[in-house]
């Protein structure tokens, strides 16, 4: 089955030496310091990060919640805040996923039609763009660990985050990849979803702690910080020591070496 991952029609500036940076509702609310690494990781990466301070929400929890014309009023206000030609550079598969795949249907026929277009066009996730557009070679410099990784919904369908972030960690030489029994399934979190069914929401990530936990990893890598909430808060809860990290926070912890080799 083809996921939407696999077509990718994006060009991107050769040099690539400015990119937006478009952090997310959540990572501003309730993790900024992700949104710091992720610049910070850019940054060492040897491009330019702008950040539009107008930025919001992408308009998703409305958009999954059967409500288009809201979300496209929250999406509007977005659409302006990227006039230049250079990549959107998100630190959530999810968020990345909206905006790339969802912004031109819901625009359709609309007159931001063109610019919604423009804009999905130039949209990347963090890992996939760190891998596929800076071709970015790290040299690990912290002390030996073993990590799982979790990838959302959103991010292993509609990104190329999965293999890309499996990409950066095989580069670290004292990272040890643990791949836990439920890998590929959802944590339950969904935005609205654990809202509406927290019933099923919770059995989802009841699952999910106990095949991380049991995989012996020392920390859980992600890079969707609901995810990651949803998954250590469930952890906590249940008295599960569980030290979950986004991607940017765990390679930038590592005192990375690292080099580009510009792809495109």
């Amino acid at each position: 089955m083809t996921s939407l991952a696999d077509v990718d029609t994006r060009q991107v500036p050769t040099p690539c030496t400015d990119v937006y940076f478009f952090c997310t509702c959540l990572v501003d609310l309730f993790v900024p310091q992700v949104g710091l690494d992720a610049v910070s990781l850019l940054e060492r990466a040897g491009v330019r990060v702008h950040f539009p301070e107008d930025q919001t929400c992408c308009g998703q929890p409305a958009y999954t919640s059967g409500q288009p014309d809201e979300a496209r009023a929250v999406a509007r206000q977005q659409l302006g805040l990227f006039p230049e030609p250079w990549p959107i550079v998100l630190p959530s598969g999810s968020c990345t996923g909206m905006m790339r795949h969802h912004y031109e249907k819901l625009f359709e026929g609309t007159a931001d039609a063109p610019v919604a277009r423009d804009v999905a066009s130039r949209v990347w996730e963090l890992s996939e763009f760190l891998v596929s557009v800076l071709g970015v070679r790290l040299n690990d410099g912290g002390p030996a660990t073993t990590v799982a990784l979790h990838t959302s919904c959103s991010a292993r369908r509609e990104t190329g985050a999965l293999d890309a972030t499996r990409s950066l960690l095989g580069q670290l030489d004292q990272v040890t990849l643990k791949v836990q029994d439920h890998e590929s399934e959802c944590c339950g979190f969904g935005g609205m979803f654990s809202v509406r069914h927290p019933e099923i929401s919770g059995g989802i990530v009841r699952d999910k702690v106990a095949a991380i936990s049991s995989c012996g990893a020392d920390v859980l890598i992600t890079g969707d910080c609901g995810c990651m909430l949803n998954i250590t808060g469930h952890a906590q809860k249940i008295g599960c020591a569980m030290n979950g990290k986004h991607l940017a926070s765990f390679l930038l912890e590592r005192n990375l070496g690292l080099k580009r080799e510009t792809k495109a």
